[in-house]
């Protein structure tokens, strides 16, 4: 009896561990360090962890490892990551066109072309907000009221020169006004945005839809309008049908950092490209209202190269560059 529990444990403790064989063997990566170059709460960080939820249940890497050092639109954060993790094959950052335009606004050395592009993720349209107790109660009121003061028309947003500044800029410019005039309160992140357009510390906001979806559906904040080219939420007009010929939208993606091998890189573009193929992403997709906007490759690539390019232009043209 004695030799057949032998028998028995030992038979266990092999098939215990190659289940735990073929669970390593599932996964990419063993372990995943996620820089945020800006703060918690905003669509960065929701990004960062919402590939830290779906890898793990698919069982794609092992453990996440999370950073973020926020400010001026990741133009604090991406020198460090740059420095930091030069040649490190298990490292992805968050990022997207808001870094695109800070980086142009703030003139940085290091941008966007210094690092390793892995993916296009998502896309979304902005929103315009107000806080429920504002006296402004529809987009016209908010119109008037920019183009009768706009610097008197504090609005808050993510950092100076990314997607909401450069919405701004070409609502005013559309109005009539100039883009220097607007009175832009920039955050580092979602979270201290919410607290200033929630606290009435200024007269209204704007972002990704998804990042104030939870405030408009309890009644905290009002959405007065959105940025696409059509309508996000069946409720809420955009600036288009609104009589504003303003269309912006938000893409976000992930990147390694410079000087990997490329065979580093084509894995981390398999991980990736594994994690957007499961059913468990397309659900989050649909729960946090992000439109799927995947590229991987020479064409992500030729794609950034573009939007800089365009993003520029626009910002020299309504003074922000």
């Amino acid at each position: 009896m004695p030799g057949r529990r032998h028998l028995l444990a030992a038979a266990a403790g092999l098939l215990a561990a190659s289940r735990i064989g073929e669970a390593r063997a599932q996964q990419r990566l063993a372990s995943l360090y996620m820089f945020i170059p800006a703060g918690p709460g905003g669509g960065w960080d929701g990004l960062g962890r919402a590939i830290e939820q779906v890898a793990r249940q698919g069982s794609l890497v092992g453990s996440f490892q999370f950073e973020n050092v926020g400010g001026a639109g990741g133009s604090v954060g991406l020198p460090r990551f740059v420095g930091q993790r030069r040649g490190r094959p298990d490292a992805l950052m968050v990022a997207g066109s808001i870094m695109v335009g800070a980086t142009l606004t703030n003139k940085t050395p290091v941008g966007l072309k210094d690092v390793t592009p892995i993916a296009r993720m998502t896309e979304e349209a902005g929103v315009v907000v107000v806080p429920a107790s504002s006296e402004i109660k529809d987009l016209k009121g908010l119109l008037d009221a920019l183009k009768a003061n706009p610097g008197g028309t504090s609005i808050a947003g993510g950092s100076a020169g990314g997607t909401d500044h450069i919405t701004l800029g070409l609502i005013l410019k559309a109005l009539g006004r100039s883009a220097k005039e607007g009175s832009y309160v920039a955050f580092a992140g979602g979270g201290p945005a919410q607290a200033a357009i929630l606290g009435a510390q200024v007269k209204a906001g704007i972002s990704g839809l998804s990042e104030f979806a939870e405030q408009i559906k309890s009644g905290r904040m009002r959405a007065l309008a959105t940025t696409g080219e059509t309508r996000s939420d069946p409720a809420i007009p955009t600036l288009k049908e609104s009589g504003i010929d303003v269309v912006m939208t938000n893409w976000r993606g992930v990147f390694a950092p410079p000087g990997i091998r490329p065979d580093a890189r084509d894995k981390l573009v398999a991980l990736i490209t594994e994690l957007h193929d499961l059913p468990a992403w397309k659900e989050m997709l649909k729960t946090r209202d992000w439109d799927d906007a995947f590229l991987t490759g020479d064409a992500f690539s030729a794609f950034l190269t573009e939007d800089v390019q365009k993003t520029e232009a626009v910002l020299k043209e309504i003074g922000l560059a």
